[in-house]
């Protein structure tokens, strides 16, 4: 199989995706603790991917959403942005929005 089919595979079998540095209980970079932040404070149940373990998936995310930074957020099979525009569509509730009507929160 190749990175970008595994990619897919990932980005398409899980509701929420976050291709990060390091792991939730332990970002490896200030843009990916963000990121986590912002998901964690939204309840958002989601898987992550850390590319520090995977040179490859490192390497070809980049390509494969055309997004030259990590963290990199997808939803429902969709790149969504990085840490920056999940800021940006947090403070304008637009982040909070996608998670209700997309019910992407954890369940209670």
């Amino acid at each position: 199989m190749s990175v970008h089919d595994r990619i897919e595979e990932i980005v398409k079998g899980n509701n929420v995706v976050l291709f990060m540095k390091g792991s939730p209980l332990f970002p490896q970079c200030g843009f990916s603790s963000k990121a986590i932040a912002i998901l964690d404070h939204l309840n958002v149940a989601y898987e992550s991917v850390d590319v520090l373990q995977d040179m490859e998936i490192r390497a070809a995310i980049k390509d494969y959403s055309d997004w030259p930074t990590i963290p990199q957020l997808y939803v429902k099979g969709e790149f969504l942005g990085g840490s920056d525009i999940m800021m940006e569509m947090y403070d304008a509730g637009e982040l909070q929005e996608l998670v209700e009507t997309e019910g992407l929160a954890k369940p209670a």
